[in-house]
């Protein structure tokens, strides 16, 4: 049969503008997301680790995820984003990103979206829901690392869970963390914290999210600064944590197993490496916890770590979403493929 043969078939696309238009309300975000993880701790997914492309002409990477979520999102997806710490320089956001879906049944494209804002969108929410069931429900005191698109959403849906009576952030560009500050102090309409160093914005926090932009491996989160019965999220691509972390942990927990065993990258790796992080030492995947397969979080003195690295399934999570309220809305674009 040829091309002229075919009943003709469509894509939806959405662009940048299209994302920003529909507006997903942050409870959207976190239901959206505490679904997939709910259908992971199911076995209703499949998801195979991450890989990475190194042009070796820039200071970055492309990163490609590949996962499949059964009925009600009944969706394969693959995400391709590109993470260029010096974009900056030129004007540009440092992750920049497409996500293709298709049906798993026949291979047919389904849609294309651009997936800067989701991948921004979903990271918060996986932090954000890893605090709903692993930080104690009185955690009044965040301490915030770093400034990138992602940190705006870790911030903005913790907050949303846990009304925070302070928050402090940092990065390590002063003009980054002003700016960072100042659109939170807007946006949640309540006075943030700009540290100016590692220490005073993490030392007795009752929430750590670190989500630096080191160059290389080096550890400026100092282990003595996390107080007894914290939850303390790394998730930078280089490793800003003392080897000796994890010996505090009552609790450690992954996104994916899988994913986090394997790679050269991620703010656990030396973890990983010496054996500190293992299938013996670790006490679940997130997604087991959202399932009620294992406990979260069960005494208020337990220091709980949880280092997710980024899922394809919760980018196809949140894209299904963003479609499902673009079709209600009538937003985006229908593209002829064939």
């Amino acid at each position: 049969m040829s091309l002229s043969q075919h009943k003709p078939v469509y894509v939806h696309f959405l662009n940048g503008p299209d994302i920003a238009a529909l507006a997903l309300s942050d409870d959207e975000i976190l239901a959206a997301i505490e679904g997939q993880l709910a259908a992971q701790g199911r076995g209703q997914t499949v998801i195979h680790p991450r890989t990475h492309l190194e042009p070796g002409v820039a200071n970055g990477h492309f990163n490609v995820l590949r996962g499949y979520i059964g009925a009600p999102v009944d969706l394969a997806g693959v995400k391709v984003v590109g993470d260029f710490v010096d974009n900056y320089k030129e004007g540009l956001t440092s992750e920049m990103a497409l996500l293709y879906l298709a049906d798993p049944r026949n291979g047919m494209p389904h849609a294309i979206l651009d997936a800067a804002g989701i991948t921004d969108m979903r990271t918060g929410a996986v932090t954000a829901v890893g605090a709903k069931h692993l930080a104690r429900k009185d955690s009044r005191v965040l301490g915030h690392i770093g400034a990138r698109g992602s940190a705006y959403w870790n911030v903005r849906l913790l907050d949303r869970l846990f009304g925070f009576d302070e928050i402090r952030v940092h990065s390590r560009r002063k003009e980054s963390r002003d700016a960072f500050g100042a659109r939170l102090a807007r946006d949640l309409g309540k006075r943030i914290v700009v540290a100016e160093d590692w220490e005073s914005c993490i030392r007795g926090a009752d929430i750590v999210v670190e989500a630096s932009r080191l160059t290389e491996p080096t550890p400026l989160l100092k282990t003595e600064w996390i107080k007894k019965g914290a939850f303390v999220v790394p998730y930078g691509t280089m490793s800003a944590l003392e080897l000796g972390l994890t010996d505090i942990m009552d609790k450690m927990v992954v996104d994916d197993w899988g994913q986090a065993r394997a790679g050269a990258k991620g703010a656990m790796r030396q973890h990983v490496d010496a054996g500190k992080l293992s299938e013996a030492t670790l006490h679940a995947e997130m997604g087991q916890i959202v399932a009620g397969l294992r406990p979260g979080r069960e005494r208020p003195d337990e220091t709980i770590l949880f280092w997710h690295r980024g899922l394809s399934l919760s980018d196809i999570a949140l894209g299904h979403a963003l479609l499902e309220k673009a079709k209600r809305l009538g937003i985006g674009q229908r593209l002829r493929w064939m």
